[in-house]
């Protein structure tokens, strides 16, 4: 052991930061982000926000970001205030404030894994314990499954995404109405993918309403196609919010970064369209992979999980020998594919149609029903 890892907290030693690998190729959909790159109109709009402060960076940024919860709180609906909302960078610090607040040493969260790989690593670095309390053999997870998995660790915070990563699957309300009459503590919805979702109304913003322990968590990157921003946010309770700050840095969030996302916010409209298109992607993927015989699930995020997959390594790695790079999210026989453009998704379709005919025995495919 060096002299560093020996100095190391003791619970971080061994471990391996995350990361998803990142290859040069011509088409990537490994990493979940919005195929499509900020359109002109939206990027002058961001550029005139962020404009009128550049002569003004000597000063520090609004520590509350104020204006810019405000126009979350719009962009949300649902009666939300600037007081409910509040931001950090990316969905990623929400979170991890969130544990700092709530959890901690001595404390511990509740996740259903397989889902977001990064809870149980902001868990590790807030000194909160994590416990895996997995999920049915398909994946998902019951009302009776939740309030079981609640009585039995009685947690200090709950963390259930939907839609789920990597699965792609929605909650149906009654699952969080039961996480939250279960649980004593905060429940977090993580809804990073929620505008990509079938059926709008999907969402736990509407249960806010009440429930001073639920919270909502979004993003910017996936929808708003605004990634290399870093800004995520959340809705709850303002006494809940008002919380936060206690953990939070000193001016967390650039005035760059306000700027920028308030202008992105203006052009909500315009960015829906792109959304709309990726979910027509998206569905494109799950019915011509099925119609190869590969049984994929229906999918409310912005990518899919493929399985029938005899070796989901080797078939990654044939679909990368053509170009498309996918992600290997450690599953058994699943792949997950983020959705592209048109061209990228054909791309993909021919990759994967190419793999079946070279390689048959790579796949276990389903009679296709007449």
């Amino acid at each position: 052991m060096s002299e560093i890892e020996n100095l190391l907290r003791e619970d971080l030693r061994g471990q391996s930061p995350y990361g998803a690998p990142q290859l040069e190729v011509p088409v990537q959909l490994n990493t979940n982000e919005n195929a499509f790159a900020i359109p002109e109109d939206v990027a002058a709009v961001v550029a005139e926000f962020i404009g009128r402060e550049l002569r003004g960076l000597n000063r520090y940024p609004d520590r509350d970001a104020f204006a810019l919860r405000t126009d979350l709180a719009a962009y949300l609906g649902h009666g939300l205030t600037a007081d409910h909302v509040w931001a950090a960078n990316g969905s990623n610090e929400i979170l991890q404030q969130l544990l700092q607040a709530f959890g901690g040493p001595g404390r511990t969260v509740l996740g259903f894994m397989p889902s977001y790989s990064m809870h149980p690593l902001l868990a590790r670095g807030t000194g909160t314990a994590f416990t895996d309390a997995g999920r049915e053999a398909d994946y998902t997870i019951s009302p009776q499954y939740v309030r079981d998995a609640i009585a039995k660790h009685d947690p200090d915070l709950v963390f259930l995404v939907s839609p789920n990563n990597p699965t792609g699957t929605a909650l149906e309300p009654d699952v969080i109405d039961a996480a939250y009459e279960a649980a004593r503590g905060i429940v977090v919805i993580d809804e990073a993918y929620a505008e990509f979702a079938r059926d709008p109304r999907s969402t736990a913003l509407g249960r806010l309403e009440g429930r001073k322990r639920l919270v909502v968590t979004r993003t910017l990157s996936k929808a708003f196609a605004f990634a290399g921003a870093r800004v995520g946010y959340l809705a709850a309770d303002p006494e809940l919010v008002e919380k936060l700050l206690l953990v939070r840095l000193p001016y967390h969030l650039s005035s760059i970064t306000q700027a920028a996302a308030r202008g992105a916010l203006a052009c909500a409209a315009q960015l829906q369209a792109e959304v709309d298109e990726l979910k027509h992607q998206r569905d494109r993927i799950v019915k011509n992979l099925r119609a190869k015989g590969l049984p994929v699930a229906d999918s409310d995020a912005n990518f899919v999980l493929v399985g029938g997959l005899r070796d989901a390594a080797a078939v990654w790695k044939l679909i990368l020998d053509q170009g498309v790079l996918i992600r290997d999210v450690g599953l058994p026989g699943r792949l997950r594919i983020t959705a592209g453009t048109e061209d990228e998704t054909t791309a993909l379709l021919d990759a994967f149609e190419t793999a079946i005919e070279q390689r048959p025995e790579m796949f276990d495919l389903q009679e296709q029903q007449p």
